[in-house]
């Protein structure tokens, strides 16, 4: 099974260096619908999965200079309290409890629509706001930004998903202005903490399988450095059709199953 883990690792990771897209959108439901994992332990080790490749993604922004550290630090500021707080509510419901996988699996199943339509949709929101929306005054901006990060913690410590493709489509209307690989750069770095903590958390609350988190890395961190390099050679508008379109099924699985 360890192989198929990776195998599943190396899969993820390709399309995550191919797209950008988080790899929770794509790893937790593999754990859960492919794999039969329970909810809470699928979210748990791809927190902490994500917090590792992030890093790695932070870094190499972080040297190219495409990362705003004012924008992660409010994103954090109201992130990292919320999913702190989130942590708490999980512990007194149960993690492994089936409250809590019905729970998980609704805030997943629509986590990954949404999700699919911010993909589906990314280009025609950056040219609307563009278009139609101003540069809001910074402190308005700081406030709005730090809301983000609270709807962020929340549904990234339940579901591990949101921190990729939704905090960006937030960031795009809050900073239309800013070039997009300065907010994909922020972006991935409040990602960090944010996985960071929340997977600490669920490590603490029993959700977390270390053999299984191995093998997933074992096989998604040459498939991330992959799909980078494949990236430069397939066209974003052949993939994000397709990577709308996954999501959409497997949000839509989880909704109903």
């Amino acid at each position: 099974m360890n192989l198929l883990y990776s195998c599943a690792g190396l899969g993820v990771g390709l399309l995550v260096g191919m797209t950008g897209v988080g790899g929770g959108s794509l790893m937790t439901p593999v754990l859960v619908l492919l794999f039969g994992f329970h909810p809470a332990t699928a979210v748990g080790t791809d927190l902490l999965f994500a917090s590792i490749t992030k890093s790695i993604g932070t870094g190499m922004h972080g040297s190219f200079g495409t990362v705003n550290w004012r924008i992660t630090g409010w994103l954090a500021a109201g992130s990292l309290p919320a999913a702190s707080l989130t942590l708490v509510v999980i512990d007194r419901i149960g993690a492994a409890t089936p409250q809590m996988a019905a729970i998980i699996s609704l805030v997943l199943g629509t986590a990954l629509v949404v999700t699919a339509l911010a993909v589906a949709l990314r280009v025609w929101i950056q040219k609307f706001a563009l278009a139609h929306l101003g540069s809001l005054p910074p402190r308005q901006a700081a406030i709005l930004t730090v809301v983000t990060g609270v709807a962020l913690g929340v549904l990234v410590s339940i579901s591990s998903v949101g921190a990729g493709a939704l905090g960006l489509t937030a960031l795009v209307f809050l900073y239309p202005d800013q070039p997009t690989a300065r907010l994909v750069g922020s972006d991935i770095a409040h990602a960090v903490p944010l996985t960071l903590l929340a997977g600490i958390g669920h490590w603490l609350l029993g959700s977390t399988d270390w053999a299984l988190l191995g093998a997933l890395l074992v096989g998604s961190v040459p498939g991330i450095v992959i799909g980078s390099l494949v990236a430069t050679r397939v066209p974003d508008a052949a993939l994000r059709p397709i990577l709308a379109a996954t999501l959409l099924l497997v949000g839509g699985r989880l909704l109903v199953q």
